[in-house]
């Protein structure tokens, strides 16, 4: 009887059939949730990563300055303190950032003009020792295209000031990220308090510990290489009488957080701007940008990183594209956490189903 009733059609499929339809339908259906709430879950995302970024100083506040035991006003005193420090920061870098970035804007047009007629390139392909032949059938095909080149050059910037205008959202991100720190220990709590055997509730403190210790790593680090960069490429650009030296140093600074591609785009720019506005020793500026490159994912990544963030680099290129395509630079930002959190959660699901096998195998060889 019961095998017979497991067999009876429901609504004209078989039992089996429906269970995996059934499971496929739920599946697409909270894929397409997440879709549509993925700028709330983005902000969410942002919020977290910015606790934890804070979440040290929290923790030192709290442990050092007698009058900040209390998490809420260790929160709020860190939150005074990193106001304090982005006003005195931009104090300090805003005038000179402002009026590097007024400069190139006044000068955008012509450069623009110059580049249509091919007039600027040429000059600095004569300079790099090419023939006068090849230089004139660059400036023809430049010539030719110029219209197709910068009308999808404004495509890019309107996308790209799009997106920072409705950006505004990020001011939640600090007012969440305090509710996050103030209470996400109690939060964890409820999580494991969710599982009734013990084993489950040990594993859920693994996970979370693992998770907390990995994207704490994640977000200082990436603000202390962002931090190299804007310091070190300031210094040399400075130096070496790059145009716009600050402008173009802040630029790779904040491209640094975008793996691959936000590096790879800030050369492109340093070297197109010095190129177009008469820079003399380009070549010199691509090899120390190639050096530079070098130093990072050799030398620094692996110093102020940490083991815990270990993907492959074609995984890492396949997760970039995805987040781009899915959120835009937002997604692409998010897309090598988002692969190293997917990392710790399968290796615990793989330890949980392996030890579950090695018990039943005990319980088998037990007479």
């Amino acid at each position: 009887m019961t095998r017979d009733r497991r067999r009876t059609p429901w609504l004209g499929f078989e039992p089996v059939a429906a269970r995996v339809a059934w499971t496929l339908l739920v599946i697409g259906a909270g894929l397409a949730l997440l879709y549509v709430l993925r700028q709330v879950l983005l902000l969410l995302a942002f919020s977290v990563f910015f606790a934890y970024l804070l979440y040290p100083l929290v923790e030192a506040a709290q442990r050092r300055v007698p009058g900040l035991r209390s998490r809420t006003r260790a929160i709020a005193a860190v939150y005074l303190v990193l106001l304090g420090a982005v006003f005195a920061t931009g104090g300090v870098l805003g005038p000179r950032l402002s009026t590097e970035a007024r400069a190139m804007a006044e000068r955008l047009p012509r450069l623009s003009q110059d580049w249509g007629a091919g007039g600027t390139l040429g000059g600095a392909l004569a300079r790099f020792g090419w023939r006068p032949e090849t230089i004139r059938t660059v400036e023809t095909t430049i010539q030719s295209h110029a219209g197709e080149i910068l009308g999808y050059s404004q495509s890019v910037a309107a996308t790209v000031l799009k997106w920072v205008v409705g950006a505004w959202v990020i001011v939640l991100v600090p007012i969440f990220a305090f509710f996050i720190l103030k209470d996400a220990e109690g939060f964890v709590a409820v999580v494991t308090g969710l599982f009734e055997a013990p084993e489950h509730q040990q594993r859920s403190r693994r996970i979370s510990e693992d998770l907390h210790h990995l994207l704490g790593e994640y977000m200082r680090a990436l603000v202390l290489l962002s931090l190299i960069t804007f310091a070190v490429w300031s210094l040399v650009f400075l130096v070496v009488g790059v145009p716009y030296p600050v402008l173009l140093a802040a630029l790779g600074g904040a491209l640094e957080v975008v793996p691959l591609v936000g590096p790879l785009v800030a050369g492109i720019i340093v070297v197109s701007v010095a190129a177009f506005t008469g820079y003399g020793h380009v070549i010199l500026l691509v090899l120390f940008l190639v050096a530079w490159r070098f130093i990072q994912d050799y030398v620094s990544n692996p110093l102020v990183m940490g083991r815990g963030i270990e993907i492959p680099p074609a995984l890492v290129i396949v997760g970039v594209i995805a987040g781009g395509e899915i959120a835009g630079p937002a997604g692409m930002f998010l897309s090598v956490p988002a692969l190293a959190i997917l990392r710790i959660l399968w290796r615990h699901a793989r330890e949980a189903r392996q030890l579950t096998r090695d018990e039943g195998a005990d319980e088998s060889r037990r007479p």
